[in-house]
């Protein structure tokens, strides 16, 4: 009889498993390929921001596919074998009977004051809307990379040894300040093909002492500003940047601040005078610093034009006149000299010290058959010439460009404002000019044309899923209606952070998307678990259902599971808060992402807790009311 009794309370253990894991794990399931479905948007990033954060959605998307098939065959299997004993009633849990003892009162409150809880949610909600619309914007977060890189332009026609001159004085005045430990100056291009750099441009690396022996108080903009103020040198205009982002700045969009506005056209003296019209309505806008034309006049240049007459009349031509000044001055090559696998052109020209100065050159002897030699001036005019220090093109076009970096303010209304007031001064341009904004900008309005395509799409994945969950429009509607609500916090947490609007950001509220509709599936699903009871109990009509009995069932189905709902949110809760006291190198761009989702999963739990149960409860009664009978889902509650 005993054994019977055992075999009997087994087969009643092994059933409720069964039943349990049947109205979970299709939920459990579903809510996962929501997160994954929600990070769609990520992957379909391009440029420095898909290489970013393609590894943060690879890497999560992995590990919830492999969760989710863990949680519908892994799981019920170890709550089989251990899952026994003596069960203790969920009322004898301290943790629920506090959580039941706050949760009860508020929600019998929201479910007596249904129009008013509905009120107060979409207040929220059009309070967050100019809030979000307050929201500087940027590409990305700046990352605070640890040193500096001081990038200062001269004059175009600065000598050697004037340029050594000025990066000694920098180099001694940078590093008299108390927080830099080192600084390396360069000028001109490296020993490499890929680097154009002319002689004009400076590039000082700065690097910073640890921050635990700064001045007190004093943060990188002040020691930027500190450096700025101090090497106010004549004939220089000052850049400050960073030595990693200043690179793929470079190669991305080949600006090297934040923002280059490019003049395009067929003629360099167009160019430069719209150019010059640009930086005169950029000056001194608020946010705009290191503002820089680059120089499309003052390059120095030796010209020689031959004489033909004077040439003609001592018996020469234009290629022996030529065939000089290549060899004497430029430079000939004569032969080549082969050692072992290593070849070496072997070239020929005038020694330094005879072509110092424009009266050397005119000194440089010419031989002639009849006349003997003459100097090169009695053949040819040579005189200074001034001319472009660099002709850069783009699109078969030649281009200046303006640069400004953003400080102070952010990025994207900075440039909107520049914009506007270009605009406004140059109404229109000669015909076959343009100009374009780049630089970081054309990065974020990138961005932000990929993001706006796609996460509609993304949504309406999210809608077809939990359509799959709930066979009901009605029921997926309701579900999907927690986004918005979850991105109140979300806006909330990120203005009061003072944090503008990025890519990282994005990112952070497409991951909230999952983690809202998530928390909202679980809920629902024990409502219509307590819809299914009462049905059971009183059938499933108007006459034998009343307002009450559909109110009292609500409050069972919202109330009685509070634990696993709140566990739920404080798991992701307790896997994001410790980043907000994170300090190190990457929590600049770590920190937005996490702001929009630790206040969005907090808002999107209070809508689910407090207000998925009223419009649940205004949804079934409304059902009862014109048709006379609930829609009863059959998803994953069905026992």
């Amino acid at each position: 009889m005993s054994q019977e009794k055992n075999k009997i309370i087994e087969e009643q253990r092994l059933h409720i498993i069964e039943q349990a894991c049947r109205q979970i794990g299709k939920g459990a399931f579903y809510s996962t390929i929501i997160i994954v479905a929600s990070f769609l948007p990520v992957f379909l990033l391009t440029g420095q921001e898909g290489k970013l954060f393609s590894p943060l959605a690879w890497t999560k998307t992995f590990i919830l596919l492999i969760d989710a098939f863990i949680a519908v065959t892994l799981v019920p299997v170890l709550i089989l074998f251990f899952l026994k004993g003596n069960f203790k009633s969920e009322t004898k849990n301290p943790v629920n009977n506090i959580l039941q003892k706050l949760y009860s009162p508020i929600i019998k409150i929201c479910l007596k004051w249904r129009k008013t809880t509905i009120g107060i949610n979409f207040i929220a909600l059009c309070i967050s809307i100019p809030m979000m619309m307050s929201l500087g914007t940027e590409f990305m977060p700046p990352l605070d990379e640890g040193s500096i890189l001081f990038m200062p332009v001269t004059m175009p026609d600065a000598s050697n040894s004037e340029i050594k001159r000025i990066l000694q004085v920098q180099d001694k005045i940078i590093k008299s300040v108390p927080e830099v430990l080192n600084v390396l100056g360069k000028a001109g291009r490296a020993s490499t093909a890929t680097d154009n750099s002319p002689i004009s441009m400076i590039e000082t690396i700065i690097l910073l002492k640890p921050k635990n022996e700064w001045r007190a108080g004093i943060k990188k903009e002040d020691i930027i500003n500190e450096l700025n103020a101090k090497l106010q040198i004549p004939g220089t205009v000052n850049g400050f940047t960073q030595p990693i982002i200043n690179r793929i700045n470079m190669l991305s969009t080949g600006i090297r601040t934040d923002v280059g506005v490019k003049i395009l056209g067929d003629n360099l003296d167009t160019i430069n005078v719209i150019a010059q019209k640009v930086k005169q309505e950029l000056t001194g806008m608020d946010g705009v610093k290191d503002l820089y034309s680059e120089p499309i006049t003052g390059g120095k240049y030796i010209d020689i034009k031959i004489n033909k007459e004077e040439i003609g009349r001592y018996g020469l031509n234009e290629d022996d006149v030529n065939r000089v000044i290549e060899s004497l001055i430029g430079g000939m090559k004569l032969t080549t000299t082969i050692e072992g696998r290593k070849r070496f052109s072997v070239n020929v020209r005038l020694a330094q010290d005879y072509r110092n100065s424009l009266e050397d050159i005119k000194r440089t002897i010419i031989q002639t058959k009849d006349f003997g030699p003459i100097p090169l001036s009695s053949v040819a005019d040579i005189y200074f010439a001034e001319g472009p220090p660099m002709i850069q093109s783009e699109n078969s076009l030649l281009r200046g460009t303006v640069l400004f970096n953003v400080r102070g303010r952010d990025l994207g209304s900075a440039v909107q404002d520049a914009q506007k007031k270009v605009n406004e001064t140059i109404k229109k341009l000669p015909k076959g000019y343009f100009i374009e904004w780049s630089g970081q900008y054309e990065n974020q309005i990138r961005a932000s044309n990929t993001l706006k395509i796609i996460i509609p799409i993304v949504l309406f994945i999210i809608f077809l899923v939990l359509y799959m969950v709930y066979k009901s429009v009605r029921e997926a509607f309701f579900s999907i209606i927690t986004v918005p609500f979850a991105l109140i916090g979300g806006v909330f947490m990120i203005y009061f952070y003072d944090v503008n609007l990025s890519v990282a950001v994005a990112v952070g509220f497409i991951a909230l998307f999952g983690i809202a509709v998530q928390t909202g599936i679980f809920m629902v699903i024990y409502l219509h678990e307590a819809m299914h009871k009462l049905v059971e109990l009183k059938g499933n009509s108007r006459e034998t259902i009343s307002d009450e009995d559909l109110t009292e069932f609500v409050y069972r189905g919202a109330a009685q599971r509070l634990r696993p709902k709140i566990m739920t949110v404080c798991v992701a809760l307790f896997g994001l808060i410790p980043i907000l006291w994170s300090h190190g190198v990457g929590s600049d761009v770590m920190i937005p992402i996490v702001l929009p989702m630790i206040g969005g999963v907090f808002t999107s739990s209070i809508h689910v807790l407090l207000t998925t149960p009223v419009v649940f409860e205004m949804v079934k009664r409304y059902e009862l009311n014109k048709f006379g009978k609930m829609d009863m889902v059959e998803s994953s509650i069905k026992h």
